[in-house]
This record gives C-alpha cells, sequence and structure tokens, in this order.
C-alpha cells in the first residue's frame, strides 16, 4: 500500500511524519490514520507535529497499515515476541506475529536474542507484519560480540540500529536515558536493575568508567532515524522491578534525562515515545502517568503493565492489566502487554493469546473511561444481542469469538441452543433476562405509581 506514497521521499534528508507535520503536510500516513481513527486529519497533523502523537513508519516498511500512537487516539496495545538461544525459529516467530495480530495486537516487537539468524527473523517478520515492528538493537548488538558486553563499541550500537532502520523497523527501544551517575541510585532498591538492555549498558558503564555510549551519540542516532523515519521508543532501563522500587529516585532521575531527549530528538523533527514501568502499586499510577507527561512535555507514554502486586506468578497478565487499565485511564498512549509466562519463562502461542486478549480488554475499558467517541458502541451492541439471546452474534462481538463460543459450547454444545433463551448458568427457568415487560404496561404501571403513591410507600 505504502510503495507509493514512500517513492517521493526517498532521497530527502529527513522523512519523518514530524518534519512534515511540522511543515504543514498531510501525509497519506496520515489520512489513513485519521480514517481509521475517525479522526480530523488536522488533528493528527497537528498532535504529530506538536510531539503528543507519532505515527511509526519506516519507509522500507511499504506493506505497513498505518496506525497512530498518542492521547488523542484509541489506547494502543503491543505484543512482545522473539526467538531466544533456547527456543524457537523463523516460522515459529511468523506464526506468533500472525497470531498477535489476529487477538489485536496494534504493534509488535521483536525481542529477538538467539535461536538463529537474528537479521533473517527480523526480515521475515517485517515483510509479513501490517502493523509497526519494534526492536531493541542493543540485544543483537551483544550478540556480535558474542556477548562479552565489555567488548561493545558506539560503533557496534550504531551499526546495528542502522541495520535495523534499513531493515524496516518502525520504531528502536534505545536505552541512551540511564546514565553513569544514576547507577548508584539504585543501592536500596529490591530487585535492582531489571530491564535486559538497562544492565547491558550498566555493566558497560560500569566496566569502562565511561558515560552511556547511546547518551553520547544521541545525535548520531538522530541523524539514522531521519533517513527512514524510525520513532524512537526511550527505554526506561531504571523501571522499577517491584511494587517496592516504584517511583524511587532511580526512575525518576532516568525519566527527567527521557525529558531532555525527547525535546533534542524533536529539535531535529524526529518522533518519540516513552517507555515506562514496571511495577506500581495503584495507588502510584496517576502520579507516574502525570509525571511523565511533565517531565517528557506530553510524549505518548508506553507502559510495560504495570503489575499492582508482586505475589501472582502465573496469572501476571492479569496483576498487570489491571495496572494497565488504569494507565490507560490516566492518559497512557500505548500498553506493553504481559502474558502468564512472565517472570517464568518464554510465552507460547496460547500465552500470547491470553496476554493480548488480557490488555485489549484493559485498553478499551480505558477508552471508555476517557470517554472516546464511539468507544462504547460494541458494548452496547452486545448488550442488546445479550438480551436478545442472539449468541451468534455475541461471539462475533467478543473480544475472543472463538473462545466465548467454547465456553457456550462445553455445556449447550448443540445448534438449536444458539437460538435458546437461556445458558447453562440459569437455565430455562431462571434466566431474569426472561422478564420482558412491554411499553404499555410500564405505561400503566407510572399512571398507579403515580396516583398510589402513598397506598405503595405504606404497603
Amino acid at each position: 500500500m505504502r510503495t507509493e506514497w514512500v517513492a517521493k521521499r526517498r532521497g530527502q534528508s529527513n522523512v519523518s511524519q514530524m518534519h512534515y507535520a511540522r511543515k504543514g503536510v498531510i501525509t497519506e500516513e496520515m489520512h489513513f490514520v485519521a480514517k481509521r481513527e475517525n479522526l480530523p486529519v488536522d488533528l493528527i497533523r497537528d498532535e504529530v507535529a506538536r510531539g503528543r502523537m507519532i505515527i511509526p513508519a519506516n519507509i522500507n516498511h511499504t506493506n505497513l497499515e498505518p496506525m497512530a500512537i498518542g492521547i488523542a487516539s484509541r489506547c494502543k496495545v503491543n505484543a512482545n515476541i522473539g526467538a531466544s538461544p533456547n527456543s524457537s525459529d523463523i516460522n515459529e516467530e511468523v506464526a506468533k506475529l500472525q497470531l498477535s495480530v489476529k487477538y489485536g495486537a496494534d504493534t509488535v516487537m521483536d525481542l529477538s536474542t538467539g535461536g538463529g539468524n537474528l537479521d533473517e527473523i527480523r526480515t521475515a517478520i517485517i515483510k509479513a507484519s501490517p502493523v509497526p515492528i519494534g526492536t531493541v538493537p542493543v540485544y543483537q548488538a551483544l550478540e556480535s560480540v558474542h556477548g562479552t558486553i565489555e567488548n561493545l563499541t558506539a560503533d557496534d550500537f550504531l551499526h546495528i540500529i542502522e541495520k535495523h532502520a534499513q531493515q524496516g523497523v518502525d520504531y528502536q527501544t534505545i536505552h541512551a536515558g540511564i546514565l553513569i551517575e544514576h547507577l548508584p541510585l539504585v543501592r536500596s532498591r529490591l530487585t535492582g536493575i531489571v530491564s535486559r538492555g538497562g544492565g547491558i549498558l550498566a555493566r558497560w558503564m560500569l566496566h569502562h568508567h565511561k558515560q552511556n555510549p547511546l547518551f553520547t551519540h544521541f545525535n548520531d542516532i538522530i541523524e539514522i532515524f531521519k533517513k527512514y523515519d524510525v520513532s524512537f521508543s526511550l527505554g526506561d532501563s531504571l523501571r522499577p522491578g517491584c511494587t517496592h522500587d516504584a517511583s524511587d529516585e532511580a526512575q525518576l532521575a532516568e525519566l527527567k534525562t527521557l525529558g531532555n531527549l525527547t525535546r533534542k530528538a524533536w529539535e531535529h523533527d524526529i518522533q518519540v515515545m516513552v517507555e515506562g514501568p514496571g511495577h506500581v502499586p495503584m495507588d502510584q499510577i496517576e502520579f507516574n502517568v502525570k509525571k511523565q507527561m511533565e517531565e517528557c512535555s506530553e510524549a505518548p507514554f508506553y507502559v510495560l503493565g504495570p503489575l499492582v502486586t508482586d505475589i501472582a506468578p502465573g496469572y501476571d497478565h492479569i496483576t498487570s492489566a489491571i495496572g494497565a487499565a488504569m494507565a490507560g485511564w490516566y492518559g497512557t498512549a500505548m500498553l506493553c502487554y504481559v502474558t502468564p509466562k512472565e517472570h517464568l519463562g518464554l510465552p507460547n502461542a496460547e500465552d500470547v493469546r491470553n496476554g493480548l486478549i488480557a490488555y485489549k480488554i484493559a485498553a478499551h475499558a480505558a477508552d471508555i473511561a476517557r470517554h472516546r467517541p464511539g468507544a462504547r458502541d460494541r458494548d452496547d451492541e452486545l448488550s442488546r444481542a445479550r438480551y436478545n439471546f442472539d449468541w451468534n452474534r455475541q461471539f462475533e462481538l467478543s473480544l475472543d469469538p472463538e473462545r466465548a463460543k467454547e465456553y457456550h459450547d462445553e455445556t449447550l454444545p448443540a445448534d438449536i441452543y444458539k437460538t435458546a433463551e437461556f445458558c447453562s448458568m440459569c437455565g430455562p427457568k431462571f434466566c431474569p433476562m426472561q422478564t420482558k415487560v412491554d411499553a404499555d404496561a410500564l405505561t400503566e404501571l407510572e399512571k398507579f405509581l403515580a396516583k398510589d403513591k402513598e397506598v405503595v410507600t405504606q404497603s
């Protein structure tokens, strides 16, 4: 779809959506997003120009269907996939991508660290993906030096960052906010540094006693992103890994740096979103969202979870979806899903499904709470179908139609029960929604109540 759109931009020094928006140009991607979001196209352009919305759309990802991440648009959901040294291959990762798209992922991050040729895996994922693809280039940078962190150089990082951009990656997590002076701030934490990328850079700085190379070479990364329209996803290397560590000095010090980097990228018309925690108690979620907006000048916030309690391994898609719904309500633009395998192992296909559905629920609940136009239309339509015992329509409107039908059919599988005015919960005699009161009966009742209020009250 985008082949002709991007052809006329190739060879220009800056092809970012923000660059065009700030020149007053409405790109084809902006038009497409406006239709998807049912928003005025000039609003899309203005939000992108301001930095409060991004359209991740690398010019080399031509089969992409453009989408927007920002407070003015629907709350979005990201799914993580990726091969590890212990498991997975190209076919399995493409299958995970397709499953993620099927269950509603708005973007997908390839977090591959091994298990095959990373360039081939990434290229296959991008080629098969209609949604934006994100990556964490520091993972492949480490693989390129055979896992010896101390041997990494700034050129190693920049080489991999540009390679990902050339391959069509739409946004990259860049861990440029963790500084050498932040490292002593983690002393009082229970779980230290839990970001894989942050941990790599922390070890590099501790070994070399030098500043974070992604920070010192941030302008070089900007120049790469200009050529391909890659968006920054500024990584939160010091996100809290448990509720005890939430909102601490280390997290907030890095957040301030991320705000400065956001504004530096904007000086060059490069799109930015900012990643967030992590593990956060419910009473601190609003503070975290508002603090990010303040420090980062309202750049889109992209949060992992947050998990609101630490005692539910195997159920962290639930502990985190609670926090995600609240974060979305307070203004978070995109939620990164957590699967039941979080903290335990590499998710399989069923874990991806459960994680995504939990987060689609959270994002949709946030859109309803924010009173987005039309957000509740599907809920109301499903409620009408439920009241009318239109089972097939209920399945069709569900976030996971296959699961809804599966649960219904466990006890009432025959087709005749698809028109039955009951389910197996209440049975045929006790369903309260069989109590249908017609309009004429209600009118007569209202007349009676108006006439005999005193009698009704006494009785």
